[in-house]
């Protein structure tokens, strides 16, 4: 698949990490097919990017057990995209062997965090980011081969980080085979400028090449930083529902940005998503069902959209 089949040029793009990210810290989760349930009312609403999960070992990681079967569930709906997280080469081919659209790695902007995370160096993770791009032009279906370049604003384990050095980390995805890039403020560190800045800085290296932005929530600026980075040009954003997620290698991570908000922001700045919020907040019962003990987070689900008032100029 080329990268601009899945990311039109065009257009905004939401990704939903719920699935993935959104439960990597939660004590208990949705059943398979309340996964299902979840995946098929969010594309009616119309959501079309689904990240649905880990390909890591289920005995340690019970909740993405069934990443396969939500991966072939993504793929039966009418131009929804899939996207599965892989940490290793098993889970890289058995990303490929689902049938994954987009093959999500992650590379930190820190040795400390890569350390703590995958239990390499960033020069390893590099490299099989290569080994990723490889395997995955192999195929027939050849995903797009995406990176999550982790604690880009600043790391909870290392402390600063600087931007060259993510623009730096950046490049040698790309030269390795990657085809998106993802800025990550996993701990939320940062703030619009830091935001306004590395995106700035990301896009005099790469050119017009797209790359995406994921977002934290945890000091309350992550929709403020979302905002800033669509004023640079960043047209893929992450989010998820209810703001559930957080690193566990990550000391202080919490979730990320809610995707209702995020939808709503980007209607009020002028970018069509074509999703229904009010959808997305009936939603919000089934997680709260499955998963009594997490907190949902979200403004608009409080207070629900304004009504007989248009968002975008």
């Amino acid at each position: 698949m080329r990268v601009d089949e899945l990311y039109p040029t065009d257009r905004v793009i939401l990704r939903e990490v719920g699935l993935r990210d959104g439960l990597q810290l939660v004590k208990t989760f949705p059943d398979t097919d309340a996964k299902r349930d979840w995946i098929q009312r969010e594309h009616a609403a119309g959501v079309t990017h689904f990240e649905v999960g880990s390909f890591l070992p289920a005995k340690r990681f019970p909740q993405f057990a069934d990443v396969a079967e939500l991966t072939a569930e993504v793929a039966g709906l009418p131009g929804a995209r899939c996207a599965a997280l892989a940490l290793n080469e098993r889970g890289i081919n058995d990303a490929l062997a689902a049938g994954v659209d987009e093959l999500v790695c992650v590379v930190s902007a820190t040795e400390e965090h890569s350390q703590a995370n995958a239990r390499r160096s960033q020069k390893e993770a590099v490299e099989l980011v290569g080994r990723a791009a490889a395997l995955a032009r192999e195929g027939d279906k050849s995903p797009v081969v995406h990176v999550g370049l982790s604690m880009s604003f600043g790391c909870s384990i290392a402390g600063p980080v600087a931007p060259g050095d993510v623009v730096r980390l950046a490049e040698e995805c790309l030269a390795a085979g990657a085809d998106v890039v993802a800025l990550a403020d996993t701990v939320g560190f940062a703030g619009p400028r830091q935001v306004t800045g590395l995106c700035r800085e990301l896009r005099a290296a790469i050119g017009e090449r797209p790359f995406a932005i994921h977002l934290h929530d945890t000091r309350g600026l992550g929709l403020s930083n979302a905002s800033a980075a669509l004023d640079e040009g960043c047209r893929i954003l992450d989010g998820a529902l209810g703001g559930l997620g957080g690193c566990p290698f990550a000391p202080g991570a919490t979730g990320n940005i809610v995707f209702e908000d995020l939808v709503f922001l980007c209607e009020t700045k002028g970018f069509a998503t074509g999703i229904d919020i009010d959808q997305l907040i009936e939603l919000r019962a089934l997680l709260a069902q499955a998963m009594p003990d997490e907190t949902l987070y979200g403004a608009v689900a409080r207070s629900g959209p304004p009504r007989n008032i248009p968002w975008a100029a």
